[in-house]
């Protein structure tokens, strides 16, 4: 019964995804990126919208799952999506051997190498970085050192590493767990300390995890959006769901690497419009950091804005009001005219 309705439902979403406009784009394949197959997706109701390349987070999450909740998305913006080396279909197709080198640094040199082949397959001079969660990490990074490529930055679920010197998120677990009398999974969570440069990629997996799972809101989106999307996408079979679960623990490792980065150290001086969209109850990304950075941030255009009702996933979780942000901030901005909805 349980296999039968969702049959069904993938049937009705995978109907809703049909791309009819006649300028529109909905293509999906392999690509040589890194000297490994790498998953694109590029999907929209007109090639002359601007382009979106996000960066997806996790480590290992591929945002593939979540085509039919943004599907509205599509009208004003062309989106790809690519699955990084450890995630999704990337990762089913070439297995744990198949991945290479699995570092920030290599992610980086693939996302230029995925920007290089999109300007050139839907000939534009620019595309506009939308990098969410674990994905912000590696979109600073880009946005910073490459505005030539790229129109803007929009960080949604914005990471703010800064060197260890705040642990403002990891006491608020501590706050929780304590009032909540969860006194093992507070012992445990104490044990390994505030410094996440020196966690496991195993205790850094299990730190997030408490976070989702001890905070109602980003438990229930996790239970309402990231798993429903997983179990009805029309875009993976079963055997690929398993997979994808498997990619997350895969890239685990990505986790302590990126807990040394000062994102003060590295810059807060942005050559091109830079966007924080943050959820008002985020506690595994929480908006004040994002706030005081996007703050200190130069940039020729820059805004920050929460969105309601949202912990993490917050662009999943109210697409609508994501969509806004970026048609009533960002698209104006890219385009140099203002569109409604």
């Amino acid at each position: 019964m349980l296999l039968t309705y969702r049959a069904l439902k993938r049937r009705a979403l995978a109907k809703r995804l049909a791309i009819t406009a006649p300028n529109g784009i909905d293509e999906s394949s392999y690509v040589r990126i890194g000297g490994i197959d790498q998953w694109i997706s590029v999907r929209g109701e007109d090639r002359a919208n601007p382009v979106i390349l996000e960066i997806h987070g996790g480590p290992g999450a591929s945002n593939l799952v979540f085509t039919p909740r943004t599907r509205a998305w599509e009208r004003h913006f062309t989106i790809v999506r690519w699955d990084m080396r450890g995630a999704g279909k990337t990762f089913a197709a070439g297995g744990p051997e198949g991945q290479g080198e699995l570092t920030l640094d290599r992610l980086h040199e693939d996302a230029l190498e995925v920007t290089a082949h999109i300007r050139a397959r839907l000939a534009v001079d620019k595309v506009l970085l939308l990098a969410n969660s674990f994905g912000t990490v590696t979109g600073l990074r880009l946005a910073r050192d490459h505005p030539e490529l790229y129109s803007a930055y929009v960080g949604t679920d914005q990471n703010i590493v800064e060197g260890g010197r705040n642990p403002s998120a990891y006491e608020g677990l501590l706050a929780r767990l304590e009032k909540a009398g969860r006194r093992k999974q507070l012992a445990r969570m104490a044990a390994i300390g505030p410094d996440r440069s020196a966690w496991s990629p195993h205790e850094w997996a299990e730190y997030a995890k408490t976070v989702v799972t001890t905070d109602p809101l980003t438990y229930d989106t996790m239970k309402t959006v990231v798993i429903r999307s997983l179990w009805f996408s029309p875009l993976h079979t079963l055997r690929e769901l398993r997979t994808y679960l498997k990619a997350q623990t895969f890239s685990e490792s990505l986790g302590p690497q990126a807990m040394t980065i000062d994102e003060y150290a590295e810059g807060t001086a942005f050559q091109l419009p830079f966007f924080v969209f943050q959820g008002e109850s985020d506690v595994l990304t929480p908006p004040q950091p994002a706030r005081r950075f996007h703050d200190e941030v130069t940039a020729p255009v820059k805004d920050f804005a929460l969105i309601r009702g949202a912990s993490h996933f917050a662009s999943f979780r109210h697409p609508d009001q994501f969509l806004d942000l970026m048609l009533t901030k960002v698209r104006p901005v890219v385009t140099g005219e203002a569109v409604g909805r």
